[in-house]
């Protein structure tokens, strides 16, 4: 029959083992609801983020939609100073031809009066009066013609300028528009020289002298500027200033065109 002492020795090791089997569950329990906790925290930064973006997106759609309107809307404005600009210059041409009358019969009423002068007293020449009156009819005439003409070369020069702008206006926001939207990453930085190495160039749209925006996980931390571009590839310039405080661009980063470009 086992003694006192070894059925209290079982009963200690049987104790110890319980206790150890206890603070391991409880350590695995505890170990369980951390890792709960964080996967929790991650799914929850994950949505955060997902919204963020999903936000982000739309007001990138918002923004390509009011650019495609601006553009409607100046093809539309061209278009109407294009016709003004038509009517101006029927209506010049209409005037050049009416002042080249007025100049033919002012120069034949000239001929005319010199033709028929009759002579006063002293010698001095006279004009008969119906002859004297059509002259300076012409003349006024002339001078009517000559001032709606001056006027009228103005608001031609004014719309031909006016068609010009918004033809380079619109021309500008088209290849705004054909910008917006082309991606790549950022495959290496040189952080001594402040430049960086795109994943694409010139077959993806890229453009010398554009700027670029650099996106981390959507957010946007800085922009770049395009200095060269070969077929696949470019190198863009860092804008320091752009970046915040110590932050810096990464290998890995996403960059775009933001919808107006400088060039």
């Amino acid at each position: 029959m086992a003694s006192p002492k070894i059925l209290l020795g079982l009963t200690i090791l049987l104790l110890g083992l319980s206790l150890l089997l206890g603070w391991l569950n409880t350590s695995k329990v505890k170990a369980l609801r951390n890792d709960l906790a964080r996967s929790v925290s991650d799914k929850e930064t994950a949505m955060r983020l997902r919204a963020a973006n999903d936000k982000k997106l739309k007001a990138r759609e918002k923004e390509f939609a009011g650019a495609t309107a601006r553009v409607t809307a100046a093809e539309e404005q061209a278009t109407s100073a294009e016709a003004a600009l038509s009517k101006a210059q029927k209506k010049g041409a209409e005037l050049e031809a009416k002042l080249q009358a007025n100049e033919t019969q002012i120069a034949d009423l000239q001929k005319r009066a010199a033709e028929t002068t009759v002579s006063g007293a002293g010698g001095e020449g006279i004009l008969p009066n119906d002859l004297k009156m059509q002259l300076d009819d012409a003349k006024k005439q002339l001078e009517a013609a000559e001032q709606e003409k001056s006027i009228l070369g103005d608001k031609v020069k004014a719309a031909q300028d006016r068609v010009v702008a918004m033809e380079e206006a619109k021309k500008r926001r088209g290849a705004g528009a054909k910008l917006a939207g082309i991606h790549g990453l950022v495959l290496a930085v040189n952080q001594a020289y402040n430049f960086v190495v795109l994943s694409m160039g010139e077959r993806q749209g890229v453009v010398a002298n554009s700027e670029m925006l650099v996106l981390r996980q959507g957010a946007l931390i800085g922009k770049i500027r395009i200095s060269s571009v070969e077929p696949t590839t470019a190198i863009g310039d860092i804008i320091t200033n752009s970046l915040a405080r110590g932050v810096q661009v990464q290998p890995g980063d996403t960059v775009i065109y933001a919808e107006n470009t400088s060039s």
